[in-house]
């Protein structure tokens, strides 16, 4: 069954690699998700692997040096670093002239320009209900004076989105100047909603107007790379954008940084991007997708499967039969979290009550995630303590919480102290109303998630607790977590910026339904959030983080399990990869040689 379903499923990349082969001269990369996308339009996006497909369509105002570490923003779009008041509350920004969207027939034969009015109306798309922006609440926290009124408005009135109306946070003062006013002090602006062309570059209205609902089939940007081909949840091609302007290597890598320093020696000046076609194939199975790289079906594998990692990696160190063959490893402890969300709404394991909070406390107590991460994960993830990310302003290595403990003894005492007793002496716990007690969880079907649901299957099973899997497509597991039609699902988060606030998005009441899948509420919590908007990073917007790690760790909305250490491999001719941090865009800064 496996086989076959890697033959099915791999046969568009066979086929557009047999081209490539014809035609050596052009240059492709080929590679595979494990997740199926969702859409192109960057307002209804929230999932990772989207998102990197737009990242390369579509552009910000800014830009993450691609070797800066630790990160730094660049312009993209943007002219030169914004001018900021002193209060952190007005910023503006002026565009490069020249810049133009690809060619599409949206804009009827004629070369389209973006403009300041592009990025007025990409944000007005967000604060849109009729969208139901998944990241509005980043728009919501940046403050724009006005954007949130006129949202409400159309809510309250139940009318279209008023996109004629002036907002005097968000204004084109011209053709090539943007300014942005907030209610509040911003001192993180640009990473918040100006950097990340994944989610915040321009999209024009032709377009959007053009393809109606077809809108997400039909991506334009003004990105290095537009979308050639696409078969659903199967195989996404894309093409370098003819029409892409004149753009170079360029980057700031430490001067300690040996690696970085030499890619910078061997790409300056290099004009951008120096691939020609970047072919993306779905394979959920790890060991099809494994087996593709190693055929030389694909050329990159972005993160090597954690079933395979000992035998690519022994001892964390490339194998030599691989090494052979010229294959590179990139290892990174990735800004990521991998959690376990709880429904706060779920009649069984939501709510404030103390039973509530102990049955979530002994299910967290009780998982075990030390077997996970080193028998299912190979060892591939480190502890998490909270939901904060590694490389994140928030994250500190020494702190300690309940998150980080496996103590089945302990959930076992937290049951029977709050009434989750067998009652009728069938081995299972029941309510403490006596009422039955069924755990359910959402899964996917690959192999990695059938590991992890034997891990929970014995773990609840250890503490006399029924668990029931619901197995689903990863989108459809996403739509119910939106809807609020889950009990419990494991997920993993990646931070998009280097403030780790967006971590603490994950429960923040206003995000409910987008970001804070929990729907967790509670008014200290988001008065804390609130707060650390304005404060600029020092000793007390530190302590505000490790008051949101504590009342995470009480509540138990949701159960931290560990940070990811990612293996990323490429083939001899890829050239120039270095995992990106917080943004998704990549492609254009590698190469690929035939002569490598």
């Amino acid at each position: 069954m496996t086989i076959r379903r890697r033959s099915l499923l791999t046969l568009p990349a066979l086929l557009a690699g047999a081209a490539a082969t014809a035609d050596e001269s052009v240059k492709v990369l080929r590679y595979a998700f494990r997740v199926a996308e969702t859409g192109f339009d960057p307002p209804r996006l929230s999932d990772l692997y989207s998102r990197i497909l737009t990242g390369h369509i579509y552009e910000a105002l800014y830009t993450y040096d691609p070797l800066a570490r630790p990160a730094k923003i660049v312009p993209l779009i943007a002219e030169a670093m914004p001018e900021i008041s002193e209060d952190f509350r007005t910023w503006t920004v002026r565009l490069k002239q020249g810049i133009c969207f690809a060619d599409d027939p949206a804009f009827k034969g004629q070369r389209r320009e973006v403009t300041a009015h592009d990025f007025v109306y990409s944000i007005q798309r967000y604060a849109d209900p009729a969208l139901q922006a998944q990241a509005w609440v980043q728009y919501e926290d940046a403050g724009f004076i006005g954007l949130a009124a006129q949202r409400q408005k159309a809510i309250k009135g139940k009318k279209p989105f008023d996109y004629a109306a002036p907002i005097e946070g968000v204004r084109a003062l011209d053709r090539y100047t943007l300014q942005f006013r907030t209610e509040q002090p911003r001192p993180r602006l640009m990473e918040l909603v100006l950097a990340g062309s994944d989610l915040y570059g321009a999209v024009a209205r032709e377009v959007v107007e053009f393809y109606g609902d077809k809108l997400g089939e039909h991506p334009v940007g003004t990105g290095p790379f537009r979308l050639k081909s696409w078969r659903r949840s199967s195989q996404i091609v894309f093409e370098r954008n003819p029409a892409y302007r004149e753009r170079y290597y360029e980057a700031q890598p430490a001067a300690d940084d040996a690696e970085g320093q030499a890619l910078l020696a061997r790409f300056k000046g290099r004009r951008l991007p120096m691939v020609d076609q970047v072919e993306v194939v779905i394979i959920e199975e790890n060991q099809p997708r494994w087996l593709a790289f190693l055929s030389g079906e694909q050329n990159f594998v972005e993160r090597v499967p954690e079933d395979f990692i000992s035998q690519a990696m022994p001892h964390g160190k490339l194998a030599p039969n691989l090494a052979k063959r010229g294959m590179q490893a990139f290892r990174t402890l990735a800004p990521d979290v991998m959690l376990t969300l709880f429904n706060m709404n779920d009649p069984v394991v939501g709510g404030i009550e103390p039973a509530k909070v102990a049955l979530r406390r002994a299910i967290g107590l009780g998982l075990d995630v030390p077997r996970e991460l080193q028998q299912v994960r190979r060892g591939q993830a480190i502890v998490a303590q909270s939901m904060v990310q590694p490389h994140t302003s928030g994250y500190d290595p020494a702190y300690k919480s309940e998150m980080g403990d496996y103590d089945p003894d302990r959930a076992r005492a937290l049951l029977d102290l709050y009434g989750y007793v067998d009652r009728d002496g069938d081995g299972w716990r029941e309510q403490p109303d006596g009422s039955p007690l069924m755990l359910e969880r959402r899964t996917q079907a690959d192999g990695l998630s059938r590991q992890v649901d034997e891990v929970w299957d014995s773990s609840m099973r250890a503490l006399g607790l029924r668990l029931k899997l619901t197995v689903k497509q990863w989108p459809e597991n996403l739509k119910a977590a939106q809807a609020a039609q889950y009990m419990i699902w494991d997920v993993a988060f990646s931070a998009a910026q280097p403030d780790a606030i967006g971590a603490l998005q994950l429960l923040y009441g206003p995000a409910a339904g987008t970001f804070n899948f929990p729907r967790f509420v509670d008014p200290r919590y988001d008065r804390l959030y609130q707060q650390m908007q304005s404060l600029p990073d020092g000793p007390e917007r530190a302590a505000l983080f490790r008051e949101a790690k504590r009342i995470q760790a009480a509540w138990e909305p949701l159960k931290s399990r560990g940070h990811r250490i990612i293996t990323d491999m490429a083939a001899r001719e890829v050239i120039g990869f270095r995992r990106p941090l917080f943004w998704q865009d990549w492609w254009q800064y590698i190469d690929i040689s035939s002569s490598s």
